[in-house]
């Protein structure tokens, strides 16, 4: 387990490690006035249409990890595509910014998941994608916008969010379409127990197929190699709870994205 969880780590952090078939470019894009820079990443290898995963960053903005990630993703034979959620290449490692614009997008719900779902489009519309099978994945805040776009009615199979902070289905919402799993860690000081509970009950009242698995002793981050750089005491990398919900993650979109 060690040693398969340390090479995930070191493939998460040097891009040169992936395949050379996978290509990658950058895509701009619009949401209303707002200019948006996204990541595509693909493998040229593959014939044909194939399944479409949208990949919403952290709180830091798009930064390399949120690529690498949608660079993992292509490796396992989807088109992924990195969302831009703030524009103008605004990437941080200081919490104070991350926040402000953080609460830039959130503060306006339906404006947060129209940002969110001008990524989308731009995956359904690549050449290689195919629109019928589609699903989102996100980190921290990444997390909360994938949750954001199921409740907003988005036409997509699955979404998955790793350590992201469960905001609960709203009160006058019937159902939704998306499967849901939920990777969370059972230290993460960011999101109370209540919060989670609130979750979970929301998502049973609406009859929803979805799944909350939560990782002993993991923290806020858990996923990201350099979380630990952040000097933030909530925010730690646990290497098994990274491995462990990656490959439930696969298994996961294995099943929601089948033919």
């Amino acid at each position: 387990m060690r040693k398969t969880s340390q090479v995930l780590a070191a493939a998460i952090l040097l891009p040169g490690m992936a395949l050379a078939e996978v290509q990658t470019e950058t895509v701009t894009y619009q949401d209303g006035d707002q200019t948006l820079t996204g990541y595509l990443a693909y493998d040229d290898a593959i014939d044909g249409k194939r399944p479409g995963v949208l990949v919403v960053h952290e709180w830091w903005g798009l930064n390399d990890y949120a690529k690498r990630r949608a660079e993992m993703l292509a490796e396992l034979g989807y088109v992924a595509f990195a969302a831009d959620m703030y524009g103008d290449n605004r990437v941080t490692k200081h919490a104070a910014d991350a926040k402000g614009w953080m609460q830039q997008i959130t503060s306006n719900v339906e404006g947060w998941r129209t940002r969110a779902m001008a990524g989308l489009d731009v995956l359904r519309q690549q050449p290689q994608t195919d629109a019928e099978r589609l699903a989102a994945i996100g980190y921290c805040f990444g997390g909360a916008t994938v949750m954001q776009m199921a409740y907003g009615g988005a036409d997509i199979d699955g979404v998955v969010s790793f350590h992201g902070s469960l905001p609960a289905p709203p009160a006058d919402l019937g159902s939704i379409a998306p499967s849901v799993l939920a990777a969370h860690g059972s230290a993460d000081g960011f999101v109370p127990t209540e919060t989670v509970r609130a979750f979970e009950d929301g998502l049973a009242r609406i009859g929803a197929d979805w799944q909350l698995v939560t990782y002993g002793g993991a923290r806020h981050g858990f996923t990201n190699p350099n979380a630990d750089e952040y000097g933030i005491d909530n925010v730690a990398y646990d290497p098994k709870a990274d491995q462990r919900s990656w490959l439930l993650m696969q298994g996961f979109l294995e099943e929601v994205l089948a033919d």
